[in-house]
């Protein structure tokens, strides 16, 4: 029983990744109606000019905030000069351009930082917090880090005039623009939080899958899987279902099908949820007259 609650509570800390990329996922899905599968590599980058940073001195958490608002300038350049021209292009250009960005972030980190593994220090303490023994202290403190954040987006989301417009402009821009919203940066501003996202998501799991530059593949697919299950139109639909897919990786990977092959468990979520209900556990399903 006790090995069994110990994969349950780690497997919270590795769903607070996969929810935090899922919410990424989310905000740019609900944008453009695109899954942006660059969104790993994205967070990838972000880790290692957090780990630069660190590496020249600076304090973690100052490095921490620094690297979440370059993360945030980085994604908005990205959709002003890379998204925006194909903003009218067909589905599968839009798939190509994004695959085109994994494999630039790809080999930009791989190039400039080299393909070997480097460690990322955990900014918390070795003891585990208050005499937790199911958990380490890096995990708790992921999930806290990450409930902070998630409060934050909310509070952005639901109490802010500019949180309020790029709702706006996500779920009807053509109403939008007529009330005067531009349209335009709210896409763009939407793309740097979903960067700036992901930063976070990178930086928490980097301490416990180390550093490199495939490192968010797998975590990508997971995150994907949560989304899914959540609802991929509904953001705290796919936080619970990134939280949800940790829980279930974590105890399938430890009893059923074992840590070698645990990547066919985010696999059979997304085959799964497409079959038998497409719009998630928390989606909404869209009727539409043909």
């Amino acid at each position: 029983m006790v090995a069994f609650l110990h994969q349950v509570f780690s497997g919270l800390a590795m769903g607070a990744v996969y929810a935090s990329l899922a919410l990424a996922l989310v905000v740019i899905y609900q944008a453009t109606h695109h899954v942006n599968f660059a969104q790993g590599e994205m967070a990838m980058f972000s880790t290692y000019i957090a780990w630069d940073l660190i590496d020249r001195g600076v304090p973690y958490w100052e490095a921490f905030l620094l690297t979440i608002a370059i993360s945030f300038l980085i994604g908005m350049v990205i959709e002003r000069v890379v998204i925006r021209p194909f903003e009218r292009a067909p589905a599968l250009t839009v798939v190509i351009v994004f695959i085109g960005l994994l494999v630039i972030f790809n080999s930009l980190a791989g190039w400039r930082y080299s393909y070997t593994i480097k460690s990322f220090e955990s900014p918390f303490p070795d003891e585990p917090w208050f005499g937790n023994s199911f958990m380490s202290s890096h995990e708790s403190g992921t999930v806290v880090v990450t409930l902070a954040m998630l409060a934050l987006v909310y509070i952005f989301f639901r109490f802010t005039k500019l949180g309020l417009a790029m709702r706006a402009a996500a779920l009807n821009p053509t109403s939008s623009r007529l009330v005067g919203i531009r349209v335009g940066w709210m896409l763009a501003i939407g793309w740097g939080l979903a960067a700036a996202i992901g930063a976070i998501a990178g930086m928490m799991a980097a301490p416990i899958v180390y550093l490199d530059p495939n490192m968010m593949g797998g975590i990508l697919l997971f995150s994907l899987a949560g989304a899914l299950l959540g609802g991929i139109d509904n953001p705290w639909g796919a936080v619970l279902g990134g939280f949800i897919v940790g829980v279930l990786e974590n105890v399938a990977g430890a009893y059923l099908v074992g840590t070698e092959i645990k990547l066919s468990v985010a696999l059979i979520i997304i085959v799964g949820v497409l079959v038998a209900k497409p719009s998630g556990l928390f989606g909404r399903r869209i009727a539409a007259r043909v």
